[in-house]
């Protein structure tokens, strides 16, 4: 029987898709993939294939994941398969340097990033940056790792060579300018199918958790140096949020094959926007939901439910 496959490594990140898919009787199996084979020369089941693979899991011990799952997609996609969120989300995922690269060769604006490898060069890149207040951020992240605020070379230079500092699971640290918001908020805009669904603003102004996820509130990920903050809820769906940019972000989305994603954007005090990530491996906070009365699992598994659909009618 044709099905609905879910590609993971992250129980706690599925078990609420798995919810809503169960409640409109979608035939579903899951492939947790932190460890496995492919049997190349084998043939793939029928149905649709749904990636919720994370750029993050290194930090549950799925140092791997993300490649074995590149080689699910390539034996997949060679036989034809439907692969929602690809090889070519799976790219983005895994690498911020690519997402800037597809969002600036799309008109978006992103703040300015030096990549480094190397703790000397990380130096030498905030250098080259030259502005007062600066970040740094790995490449291959998710959940605000390796985030940090500083205001000087000197503040930095003490973290880099402390037992503190924390390399990028892909060796890139990203130094990148800081934009600051007056209102300490950023907004969140989630697609589904690729289409926008809703935005969500996510206060900032005592820390900087970026995953809306139930499970991933544990603190603090983006803050100065040093200074400890209380955690506190934080999310909130826009009512009838509309911007112009959501046309190029569903431009890019479209171009790279991706149907399922949150993207991040934040505005200064002159109003500009500045988009610094694409999360193809998105979460949904259950306490704006409900406020709200807008449920992203649910419009997720009845977007799985149709092309599922759809695939049996062409089939």
């Amino acid at each position: 029987m044709s099905k609905v496959y879910i590609i993971h490594e992250n129980q706690e990140w599925t078990d609420h898709l798995i919810k809503r898919l169960e409640e409109l009787k979608v035939p579903y199996e899951e492939w947790f993939l932190d460890e496995g084979t492919v049997e190349l020369n084998g043939i793939p089941p029928e149905g649709i294939f749904f990636s919720r693979m994370s750029a993050s899991s290194h930090t549950r011990n799925h140092s791997y994941a993300p490649e074995l799952t590149s080689a699910v997609f390539a034996w997949l996609e060679r036989h034809g398969r439907k692969v929602i969120n690809g090889s070519s989300a799976l790219r983005l995922e895994v690498s911020k340097v690519n997402q800037y690269a597809e969002l600036e060769k799309h008109g978006i604006r992103t703040p300015k990033t030096i990549a480094a490898v190397g703790k000397e060069q990380i130096i030498k890149a905030a250098e080259q940056l030259g502005v007062s207040s600066f970040i740094t951020k790995h490449n291959r992240a998710g959940k605000g790792l390796g985030v940090q605020l500083f205001h000087s070379i000197e503040a930095l230079k003490e973290y880099v060579y402390s037992d503190t500092f924390e390399d990028s699971r892909d060796g890139i640290t990203l130094i990148q300018e800081y934009i600051e918001s007056p209102e300490h908020y950023i907004t969140r805009c989630e697609f589904i199918g690729g289409k926008f669904v809703y935005a969500v603003r996510v206060d900032t102004s005592e820390g900087f958790e970026l995953c809306p996820a139930d499970a991933c509130q544990i603190g603090d990920l983006f803050c100065p140096v040093g200074e400890e903050v209380e955690e506190k809820p934080k999310f909130q769906i826009i009512k009838d949020f509309n911007e112009p940019i959501i046309e190029k972000y569903e431009e890019v989305l479209r171009n790279n094959n991706i149907k399922v994603s949150g993207i991040e954007f934040i505005r200064n005090a002159a109003g500009d926007i500045y988009t610094y990530d694409i999360n193809t491996n998105t979460n949904y906070n259950s306490d704006a939901e409900a406020a709200a009365g807008k449920y992203g699992m649910l419009e997720l598994a009845k977007f799985l439910q149709k092309e599922l659909n759809e695939q049996y009618v062409n089939n």
